[in-house]
Formats: C-alpha cells, structure tokens, sequence
C-alpha cells in the first residue's frame, strides 16, 4: 500500500519535469549583457573637435580617450597625429591606419578597425618614444618622421584643439583636461600650419 502510494506521488512528478529529472534542462535562455558608458567630457571635446573635419574617428572619441588613458598619453596626442598623417583618417593608405604608423613608400600596416589601430598606436607611442623619453612632437620627430616640419605640424593640431578645448560650453574645468600626464610640458610652440600628407617612419 505504501509503495502505491509512493507510487502516485511520483508519477505526476516525472511526467511534468522529466528532463529535471534526467538533469536536463528544456530549453536554455541566453542573455546578452550589454553595457552603456557615457561619454568622458573629454570625448564629448573630442568629438565635436572632430566632426569640423568630418572624420571617420569622431565616433571613436571615446576609445582614443580611453587608449589615452591606458597607456598615459596626452589625449589629444593621438588624434593629432591623425590631423597631419591623413587629415583625420580621411586619407588612409587602408586597413584603418590614419597614422602613417609603419608606412614605408607602398608598404604600410593595416588594422583590424579604427578601434584597434587607436590602441596599437597608442600603445607604440607609450613604449617607442615616450618611455625613452621622447616626449613631444617635437623630439618623437627624428624617429617618427622623415621630414622636419613634423613636430610641428602635430604640435600646431595638438594647440588647435587645446584652443578648442578651452573655449568649449562645458560645466567642466578644462584646464585640468589639458594635459593631465604632462607630455607637452616646457615644450617651446613653433609656428607651423597643418602640411600636405609627408612619408613618416617608426
């Protein structure tokens, strides 16, 4: 009598949940996280400094601020050199490379997205110059580039969007914004114009 009861009991049970009891699950639910990030006053700068010129890289304000920030650069650094390589990565030679970052004549490399040269890029500038302390456009200019007006073609985009910066209707102090990692620090401005795309080296 107890195992008819026992029985009955049961029986409901692994007719409602039979894949519980085999340790199955019926069906699999997947989620996809997703995770918004405002934009860092910075980027905010950025993109409106950008989009005068219609560049591809507006949309990537935010990655060219946080490359920045990862690798301890001045966050206008990398976009500037943008500004004189390929007018801000309107003029690339492919594969996403609005910084003539090893371009040789023909030869050039080519990356995966504008995220990933924005970071690569980054990167490089921290490892090959700045961490041997070539720290401005003016002294990365023998290794970066062969021709002389460099430094200050990238110096001239780095004060055009300080100006740019200072001047822009924000409630936050700019200033504290400039330069945050002092890589221009004690750096003497030459007066020198965005130039004609120039053939650069590493």
């Amino acid at each position: 009598m107890k195992r008819i009861i026992f029985l009955s009991l049961i029986i409901p049970f692994l007719f409602i949940h039979p894949m519980q009891v085999t340790g199955q699950t019926q069906t699999e639910v997947k989620t996809n996280h997703v995770e918004a990030k405002q934009l860092d006053s910075r980027a905010k700068i950025l993109k409106d400094y950008l989009s005068q010129f219609n560049s591809p890289l507006e949309n990537y304000s935010q990655d060219l601020v946080d490359a920045a920030d990862t690798y301890k650069l001045d966050w206008k650094l990398v976009p500037a050199i943008a500004g004189v390589e390929s007018t801000f990565g309107k003029q690339t030679p492919g594969g996403y490379n609005g910084w003539g970052w090893g371009v040789y004549g023909t030869q050039a490399i080519y990356f995966k997205s504008w995220r990933d040269g924005i970071f690569i890029v980054a990167e490089g500038l921290r490892e090959k110059y700045l961490n041997k302390g070539l720290d401005n456009p003016y002294s990365m200019n023998r290794i970066y580039a062969a021709s002389p007006y460099w430094g200050g073609h990238v110096d001239y985009f780095l004060n055009d969007l300080n100006n740019f910066a200072k001047n822009y209707p924000t409630q936050v102090d700019t200033q504290n914004l400039l330069d945050p990692y002092g890589i221009n620090n004690n750096v003497k401005t030459q007066d020198a114009g965005p130039s004609a795309k120039l053939t650069y080296k590493i």
